[in-house]
């Protein structure tokens, strides 16, 4: 009985991906299918950029979708370089709402703004490839799988002028950290970095499929902050970033479209149907045992009424 209901209290509790609402109005947008895919080294100053999942020769992949020119494209995140420039300079607020940031208050930081500046590379995410809305059962999970830089990297929603802030990843946690986007949205959110210099951000996409199957993909973000930071230093950069054992994809990474990755809800299944099991076999157990308790109290009861004078 109590293996049961530990195995039930084990599964309601489960860690699950947090919500990433879409927390700024004006951010619709439609992808066309024939969107080209360019190859070839870019480096993005200021404008719309966005990670997002797209099938490329019928495999799931990590890309970025460029929209800082008229005609959108999309990019190989290694062969593309997000310039962060002294324009995003910021200083921290001297408010408590702020301490996961892990930066003392009145620091310059580099931010990557969640409302637009002009001067600043704008980067958000999206799901809204045709294909991935087809194929996608209800949403993505997006994960950092870590991050290799001289200072600390921070990515947070903050939705108004009132409403706290809402991190979502931070490079100091060893932890996974994943984050829900429905099918269909497009989201910017803040991005923090504490100090100047080249950073590398992996990160990994996967969803459950509509047909049973599962998608997964990783890769990584390149970012020379500050202007000081070398372009060609920044391209040249290795991203040996290890990937933690709880931040693994359950399935790996299964890019092909449709392809079933593990058994993890046949598991689910089972664990649940085994709990199920446990639960009507300890209900019974306890149900015999009380018909006994009963049936001893009336036998005990009977010899002492028979035992009275």
């Amino acid at each position: 009985m109590r293996c049961a209901l530990a195995t039930v209290v084990v599964l309601a509790t489960a860690p699950t991906p947090a919500r990433a609402e879409e927390p700024t109005p004006g951010l619709s947008q439609s992808i066309a299918p024939d969107q080209p895919l360019v190859n070839g080294r870019a480096t993005l100053t200021a404008g719309h950029v966005d990670i997002g999942p797209r099938y490329v020769d019928n495999r799931w992949s990590v890309l970025i979708h460029d929209g800082t020119q008229a005609r959108p494209v999309w990019r190989k995140p290694d062969e593309t370089l997000l310039r962060v420039s002294d324009a995003a300079l910021q200083t921290v607020p001297d408010d408590p709402a702020y301490a996961f940031l892990g930066v003392d208050a009145g620091k310059r930081v580099y931010v990557v703004p969640q409302t637009q500046n002009q001067e600043v590379v704008w980067l958000g995410w999206n799901t809204q490839d045709p294909r991935v809305m087809q194929t996608v059962d209800r949403g993505v999970t997006l994960t950092l799988l870590g991050v290799r830089g001289p200072g600390t990297l921070t990515t947070y929603l903050q939705s108004g002028n009132f409403a706290p802030p809402k991190p979502l990843w931070r490079s100091v946690d060893s932890k996974a950290q994943p984050f829900w986007a429905e099918v269909n949205t497009h989201t910017h959110a803040n991005w923090v970095f504490s100090e100047p210099g080249i950073y590398l951000v992996a990160v990994q996409m996967w969803a459950d499929l509509i047909t049973g199957g599962k998608a997964s993909a990783t890769g990584t973000l390149r970012f020379a902050v500050g202007d000081g930071t070398s372009t060609d230093e920044a391209f040249a950069a290795k991203a040996d970033i290890p990937v933690p054992v709880d931040q693994a994809s359950p399935g790996g990474d299964r890019a092909e479209a449709g392809e079933p990755a593990g058994n993890s809800p046949t598991l689910l299944l089972m664990a649940l149907t085994g709990a199920a099991v446990l639960l009507a076999v300890g209900l019974v157990l306890l149900l015999l045992r009380g018909r006994a308790a009963r049936r001893r109290a009336e036998r005990e009861r009977d010899t002492q009424s028979e035992g009275r004078p």
